[in-house]
């Protein structure tokens, strides 16, 4: 056990730790579900629409008795991961628990909706190497900053601009487009029903669902 710079408590790894395994595996449960589980990771500015589209999937996704979690981008930073800033460093720190925690809930068979701007290619790469390539299903919510600033319900923009909030995606950090999403929906243009039936039928067609 270490201390950082700023006092916080660091538990370190040691060589007694040893992965365990348990008498219902993976497969089975993906059996019992009669799907192989996956993460679909939504990534794209604030203000796409990524939140919104996720709870609109979920729904169509529970009524076809797919069981699902949602991980979001503002739930898991007032938990899990309260403690990181929006640094560099603390989003890596961010997007590696949120993965390991999506990974976690793949081995117990769910269907996982990851909702986080994750701006960066190499966490997103981090990800999908935590989750697997096979499991991981980037969907890229593209929409034009000027369209996510007129949809500024939080008022996260305005303030970003007035320079209130530092290291906000679009303003004055950058946000790294993915160059070969699974799913490119582009919210900028298209209504949420539209967006929605473009993932059910991705799924659809490569056999995920």
């Amino acid at each position: 056990m270490l201390v950082s710079k700023t006092g916080q408590i660091v538990i370190t790894q040691t060589t007694e730790l040893q992965k365990q395994s348990f008498i219902i595996s993976r497969e089975q449960k993906e059996q019992l579900n009669g799907l192989k589980s996956f993460v679909l990771w939504f990534t794209g500015l604030s203000g796409a629409g990524k939140t919104t589209i996720a709870r609109e999937l979920e729904e169509k996704l529970f009524d076809r008795k797919i069981r699902t979690a949602i991980l979001d981008g503002d739930n898991t930073r007032m938990g899990i991961n309260s403690d990181l800033d929006f640094s560099k460093e603390g989003r890596k720190e961010n997007i590696r628990r949120v993965a390991e925690l999506s990974k976690l809930m793949n081995e117990a068979g769910l269907v996982v909706i990851a909702s986080f701007i994750s701006p960066f290619e190499e966490d997103r790469m981090l990800a999908r190497n935590i989750i697997g390539k096979e499991s991981f299903i980037e969907v890229f919510v593209d929409a034009p900053l000027k369209t996510c600033i007129e949809r500024d319900t939080k008022g996260l923009y305005q303030k970003a601009l007035a320079g209130e909030i530092k290291d906000f995606t679009g303003i004055d950090s950058p946000y790294e487009p993915p160059v070969y999403p699974s799913i490119h929906i582009k919210s900028g243009e298209q209504l949420q029903q539209e967006s929605v039936l473009h993932v059910l039928e991705w799924l659809s067609n490569n056999r995920r669902i």
